[in-house]
């Protein structure tokens, strides 16, 4: 297999570079899974709002028969739907998501911030979830500094990452630098900006330089700044092409030429509730 960078969070170890389930219905859940393992990837996302956890699970399992992978090597992520974050809530749903996995998930994350139930019952309903062995790890999704801290102080187990959407069109430097000082981490869905990445022309250019795509420039310029990336595709043949990055490196002036990338208008999944705000950079 090839060798990939780790990032370690509060002792974890998590493979920088996934591979994400959104939008991928069951039968291509588990073909995706399976191959994405055989392939080399060792980070599995999903979430029980993308009802293909079953799936994802058989996948894994198909890998493990035939040798490709271990379960112990595999570092397999869900996510705590809104409406479930009330106290007894939330525990049933994450035993229920295991259940279905066929695995205890190495990370469980609370997938939007919501005012109600007040984050206080939900922090000590997932720590709940952690103690009764729902899930190795707990972290967060989509939250933005002030409740990203806010979720922290009231946790406690460290919250070792928070999954937000992040590509060279939109600036989290904020969030990252949040994330660093409280000792967790950024995990980065929709890294390629659904595609838009393909026609970029500052990205052909450095793309072309490496003999790389621009969604390879991509996913390296992420994982080079310890972001944890999960790209997703129903193509194996793309899963390839992401997954071969670790065999060049991008240079400072190309570092900060895609950081220039970034725009104000740059989100491309706001569902964020209106209680709360993005950080402005």
């Amino acid at each position: 297999m090839t060798p990939q960078p780790m990032l370690t969070v509060d002792a974890f170890k998590i493979p920088l570079l996934g591979f994400g389930t959104w939008q991928l219905e069951p039968a291509d859940a588990r073909r995706m899974v399976a191959e994405a393992l055989r392939i080399g990837y060792r980070h599995i996302d999903t979430a029980w709002i993308y009802k293909n956890e079953f799936a994802v699970g058989e996948g894994m399992r198909d890998a493990i028969a035939e040798g490709s992978v271990a379960r112990d090597d595999v570092w397999l992520t869900t996510k705590i739907w809104v409406e479930h974050f009330h106290d007894g809530d939330l525990q049933q749903q994450a035993k229920e998501s295991a259940e279905a996995l066929g695995f205890t998930p190495d990370l469980l994350l609370l997938h939007w911030p919501k005012k109600n139930p007040p984050f206080a019952e939900t922090l000590v309903a997932l720590n709940d979830a952690q103690s009764q062995g729902y899930a190795r790890a707990i972290g967060l999704s989509n939250f933005p500094s002030e409740q990203f801290r806010e979720a922290q102080a009231l946790s406690v187990a460290k919250l070792i990452t928070n999954q937000v959407e992040y590509h060279p069109y939109l600036s989290n430097r904020t969030l990252i630098s949040t994330a660093r000082e409280l000792g967790s981490s950024i995990t980065a869905w929709s890294p390629l900006a659904q595609g838009k990445i393909a026609d970029d022309a500052v990205l052909k250019e450095i793309a072309g330089a490496h003999g790389k795509t621009p969604g390879q420039v991509t996913l390296r310029w992420i994982i080079q700044q310890g972001v944890i990336a999960i790209p997703r595709t129903t193509k194996e043949s793309r899963a390839v092409e992401n997954f071969d990055i670790f065999d060049f490196e991008l240079s400072a002036e190309e570092m900060a030429r895609i950081h220039g990338l970034e725009s104000p208008d740059g989100r491309l999944g706001d569902w964020l509730d209106a209680d709360f705000t993005w950080d402005r950079d």
